[in-house]
């Protein structure tokens, strides 16, 4: 394609994908690209996408629909970067990493494109799916049971698939009570390490405590994350309302007190169980 072309592409609004692929192109170029673009790695670029993940959960999570909209845009974007530097190298293409989802989702979707019956429960076809990724671990010769699960996952979410691994094999507690008996004693262990051992028993015995946390998330059907990014939005909200209520009475927080603080936070606390009784 001609250089004016590329342009005219660039510059084409109704350029869809390609005319994001062809961004990438000239962005990376080695003679007329961005310096910084050209600079990354795989390894330089793996945050931002990170990043760019968790900010279409928040954008999801207040239901700012226009926001999500530009999210998933950058989202998009990480995965064309990813497989501009693929192609460099000579190891994937765009073309080759659209195939391969794609086949990926037609072979674990056998009540939709195949033969499968597609009457069964969404715990059946969650089994179902469990099952066919064990397939698929099992041809890439990965035969541990806890082999492949991202190690760049966040703390909580890969505590929760690993503990997803050991119930498929039946190293799991069969009920909720079994959980929460195990949450005291780690509980019990924590305090004792602060009490009497280092500073890295305490994170160590903190580790085991989130990780039984996790499990038991994982037995209410809670998933951690998501639970504490809620708590997280929750603090932000009542605490604003703390201040303004404070600024009210011509105060900050630094002018505030314990006390004070804790007695407007139950007050916020009640209007919100008010508020949500009127509606």
């Amino acid at each position: 394609m001609a250089r004016n072309q590329n342009h005219d592409l660039i510059n084409d609004p109704e350029g869809g994908i390609d005319r994001l692929l062809e961004i990438m192109r000239r962005l990376r170029d080695p003679e007329t690209g961005c310096p910084w673009d050209i600079e990354q790695d795989f390894d330089s670029i793996a945050p931002y996408t990170i990043e760019e993940a968790y900010e279409v959960a928040d954008a999801i999570a207040r239901k700012d629909w226009p926001e999500l909209e530009g999210e998933l845009g950058d989202l998009l974007l990480q995965s064309v970067y990813h497989t501009a530097m693929g192609e460099e190298a000579g190891h994937f293409t765009f073309a080759s990493v659209v195939r391969n989802i794609s086949d990926k989702m037609v072979a674990r979707h056998p009540h939709v494109f195949g033969d499968e019956n597609r009457d069964k429960s969404a715990d059946q076809q969650t089994a179902d799916w469990e099952a066919i990724k064990a397939q698929e671990r099992a041809g890439k010769a990965q035969r541990g049971t806890l082999e492949g699960v991202a190690l760049g996952l966040p703390g909580m979410t890969r505590a929760v698939k690993l503990q997803k691994r050991l119930a498929r094999v039946g190293f799991d507690w069969s009920e909720t009570g079994s959980v929460l008996d195990k949450i005291v004693e780690e509980a019990g262990e924590l305090v004792e390490a602060r009490d009497t051992m280092d500073a890295d028993a305490v994170e160590d015995e903190f580790g085991d405590l989130l990780f039984v946390m996790a499990n038991l998330a994982r037995h209410l059907g809670v998933d951690p994350e998501t639970a504490v990014r809620r708590t997280n939005r929750k603090v932000e909200q009542r605490f604003g309302e703390i201040e303004k209520r404070l600024a009210a009475l011509g105060k900050t927080p630094s002018q505030s007190n314990l006390d004070e603080m804790d007695a407007l936070w139950n007050a916020v606390k009640a209007d919100e169980r008010s508020d949500a009784t009127k509606g």
